[in-house]
């Protein structure tokens, strides 16, 4: 009996589990082929002839409309020919999952973040290294010395390269020794 009803619970299991789940694009389709990024374009493109009807042809209202009924389809265009996918919303989704037909979407941009973050986090550094010498740093802290955080902003741009030959060099951290540690 046992056996019979073990076979039956794995027949039953057979035939109704579902398929392999494929996470390919999480059911997202290319802008061009999808129709509601085609709908969101048409909708976009009519609210700006509606707007459009509202000025006399050849006015700077109406050149200025027509410019961005232009710029919209030219934006709708470059989406759909670069090959981003959209939801069922007929947006363009970002896919950040490693994979490198989609690595323009997100690691340029992502790249381009840390760098600016690590610039102006390099200028700060420079900033508060240069007023440590002065004779009232904490003013210096308060009252920014302008010309002196242009020139510290300035010399960060190359911060990559100031950050690997301080830290080759044993200036970018502490040794042990200055580091304070509290008794456990």
């Amino acid at each position: 009996m046992a056996r019979i009803l073990g076979l039956a619970l794995a027949l039953v299991l057979w035939f109704t589990a579902a398929g392999p789940a494929t996470a390919d694009v999480a059911g997202l389709t290319p802008c061009g082929d999808s129709a509601a990024f085609q709908q969101r374009l048409n909708n976009a493109v009519a609210q700006q002839e509606a707007r459009l009807a509202l000025y006399p042809a050849g006015s700077p209202q109406a050149v200025a409309v027509q410019s961005r009924i232009a710029q919209t389809k030219a934006r709708f265009d470059r989406y759909a020919s670069q090959g981003l996918l959209c939801g069922s919303d007929g947006l363009p989704h970002l896919i950040a999952d490693g994979r490198w037909n989609h690595a323009a979407e997100f690691t340029l941009p992502g790249v381009l973040f840390l760098y600016i973050a690590g610039w102006i986090g390099w200028a700060g550094r420079s900033y508060l290294i240069a007023i440590r010498k002065e004779k009232d740093p904490t003013e210096k802290e308060i009252i920014i010395d302008v010309p002196l955080a242009v020139q510290c902003y300035i010399s960060a741009v190359a911060w990559p390269l100031a950050a690997f030959q301080e830290f080759s060099t044993g200036k970018l951290v502490a040794p042990d020794s200055e580091v304070t540690v509290s008794p456990r």
